[in-house]
């Protein structure tokens, strides 16, 4: 499979996301998804990108888009980081 680049059309998947609830992107037909990746929760660069999508939420959702965080990290980590910084997008873990 090639590498996802800007703006293309993301292939079908499936994950858990950090409250143990499966996230589908067929699951989001109507939408508008952003879909991002990152490889560890917690780190620096990281931990700002999921904060600044948390603060334009609000605009994200007037705009019918869902915000997608996806690392390696399992659902647990993925559960504290969200808590602990207070994030309110979905953080998918793939860890394969």
């Amino acid at each position: 499979m090639s590498k996802l680049k800007e703006r293309m059309k993301a292939p079908s998947f499936e994950g858990t996301d950090q409250d143990g609830k499966t996230v589908r992107l067929s699951d989001l037909a109507g939408k508008k998804v952003i879909l991002y990746f990152y490889p560890k929760d917690d780190t620096p660069g990281c931990t700002q990108e999921a904060l600044s999508f948390t603060e334009k939420a609000k605009a994200f959702a007037a705009a019918k888009t869902e915000v997608i965080g996806v690392s390696r990290d399992t659902v647990a980590k993925h559960d504290k980081f969200a808590a602990k910084h207070g994030l309110s997008v979905t953080l998918a873990s793939d860890e394969d």
